[in-house]
């Protein structure tokens, strides 16, 4: 027997898809050629001499699912190596992890950051200390005490790794990259709490507050940028000395803005989300790409839709859930899923309390979808308009529905892939 929302939707007509290809730049630097890019960057005559033999320096390596982060860490690594110094890998990944310092090393692991394939040791601690008092005072109050990682603080050197990006929930000339890996990633727990405090509509000010702090006062000597192309592949590395950060971030920033994976229509009536995690976005899925809606109110773009699915989680986000309250209908593989306190935790630090909402509960991705529809408000029922993406950081195949194959057809950045297809649905309801 159908469950009470099956019912409901059981004269709801899917209608067919077809496959297509999203051209975007695919310049970038090939996997094989990671290490001597690595190299190059970190060679320059300007750079030398920053680290010395016999210095223990710490790298930082944070949560998202970089492309080839663990190829750049251990050619960072290795640099290091080479010039007679001690490296070891601090996790800079704010709460995340469930704010345990097994969690954050479990993250590592998953992406390969392991310390038999980088090549030293990885200290995880969730144990901060405070560097000093912030230079200026925050936006709404008075100075406050800065904090990060005990083992970076204590450490002769920190080389901050870092991809640079648009953020998911507020706009500024420094959003994610390497001042935000040093405010949020190396605060831990401790320190991101601070940094939030005053909700995302400060962040961009509170970030570059904290960051030229921890520049100041923490023993920062380098900053490595990563800037990816909108296929999830490495761009661009960048290595600057410390003082160079805040200058040579905004346009890095403007770069990789320029090669977001966008969704290439303006809108929809439901937009279909394979997977979330937090090796996708902060947030999930993210926003840029997907759609700001009440979730975000601080930042625009993206695709606009009445509904938005979400049929699961990724391996690597451990359970970690945060997103899935800018759904409207998930499914109950996904729920069955969540891990409430690593999801819990990273909502309340972070203060994104509307992300870990839980949306409605659908019992198969054919009954979430077939919701969706019959839900959306000014919608053509006989030729809908529906998007299916794997996830916000891969749109370079994705699905459309039959009524947008026209659109689809006459724009020279996409590819027809198929023809039109039924939607692939086990005896179960799930997508195969």
């Amino acid at each position: 027997m159908s469950s009470p929302i099956g019912q409901l939707c059981a004269g709801i007509r899917l209608p067919r898809m077809v496959k297509i290809h999203q051209r975007f730049d695919s310049s970038h630097i090939e996997a094989e050629k990671i290490p001597q890019a690595v190299l190059a960057e970190l060679s320059r005559p300007e750079l030398q001499g920053i680290i010395k033999p016999g210095k223990r320096i710490a790298v930082t390596c944070g949560s998202r699912g970089v492309a080839n982060i663990a190829l750049i860490t251990r050619a960072i690594v290795g640099y290091v190596t080479s010039q007679g110094a001690k490296p070891f890998v601090v996790p800079a990944m704010g709460s995340h992890g469930g704010a345990t310092a097994e969690g954050q090393r479990a993250i590592l692991t998953g992406y390969g950051v392991t310390e038999e394939f980088i090549g030293c040791p990885i200290l995880s601690s969730m144990e901060t200390v405070e560097i000093g008092q912030s230079l200026e005072p925050m936006p709404t109050g008075p100075y406050t005490g800065v904090r990060i990682d005990k083992y970076a603080a204590e450490s002769d050197g920190i080389i901050v790794v870092g991809r640079i990006k648009p953020h998911t929930d507020f706009r500024g000339p420094y959003e994610s990259g390497l001042m935000k890996m040093m405010a949020i990633g190396l605060g831990k727990r401790e320190g991101a709490d601070i940094c939030h405090q005053l909700g995302y509509a400060h962040m961009a000010v509170m970030v570059l507050l904290f960051g030229r702090t921890i520049i100041r006062y923490a023993p920062v000597i380098l900053g490595f940028g990563i800037v990816e192309n909108a296929y999830d592949q490495t761009f661009k590395v960048a290595a600057m000395r410390a003082d160079e950060i805040e200058a040579r971030e905004p346009p890095l920033l403007e770069e990789a803005r320029r090669n977001l994976p966008y969704i290439l229509f303006d809108k929809a009536d439901v937009l279909v989300v394979d997977r979330i995690g937090k090796n996708i976005s902060g947030t999930g899925m993210d926003p840029n790409i997907t759609g700001a809606g009440a979730c975000a109110p601080f930042v625009t773009g993206g695709i606009t839709v009445c509904r938005t699915v979400i049929l699961d989680l990724t391996p690597e986000t451990h359970g970690a859930a945060l997103g899935i309250g800018a759904a409207h209908v998930i499914t109950r593989r996904l729920f069955e899923q969540i891990d409430y306190d690593a999801t819990w935790v990273n909502a309340i630090t972070s203060r994104a309390m509307d992300y870990a909402r839980i949306p409605v509960v659908a019992e198969s991705d054919s009954e979430a979808i077939r919701l969706a529809l019959k839900t959306c408000t000014a919608c053509d029922t006989e030729h809908p308009r529906i998007v299916r993406i794997p996830d916000s950081l891969h749109t370079g195949e994705i699905y459309v529905s039959e009524s947008m194959a026209a659109e689809a057809q006459g724009d020279k950045r996409i590819s027809i892939l198929s023809g039109l297809e039924d939607w692939p649905f086990d005896k179960n309801g799930n997508l195969w």
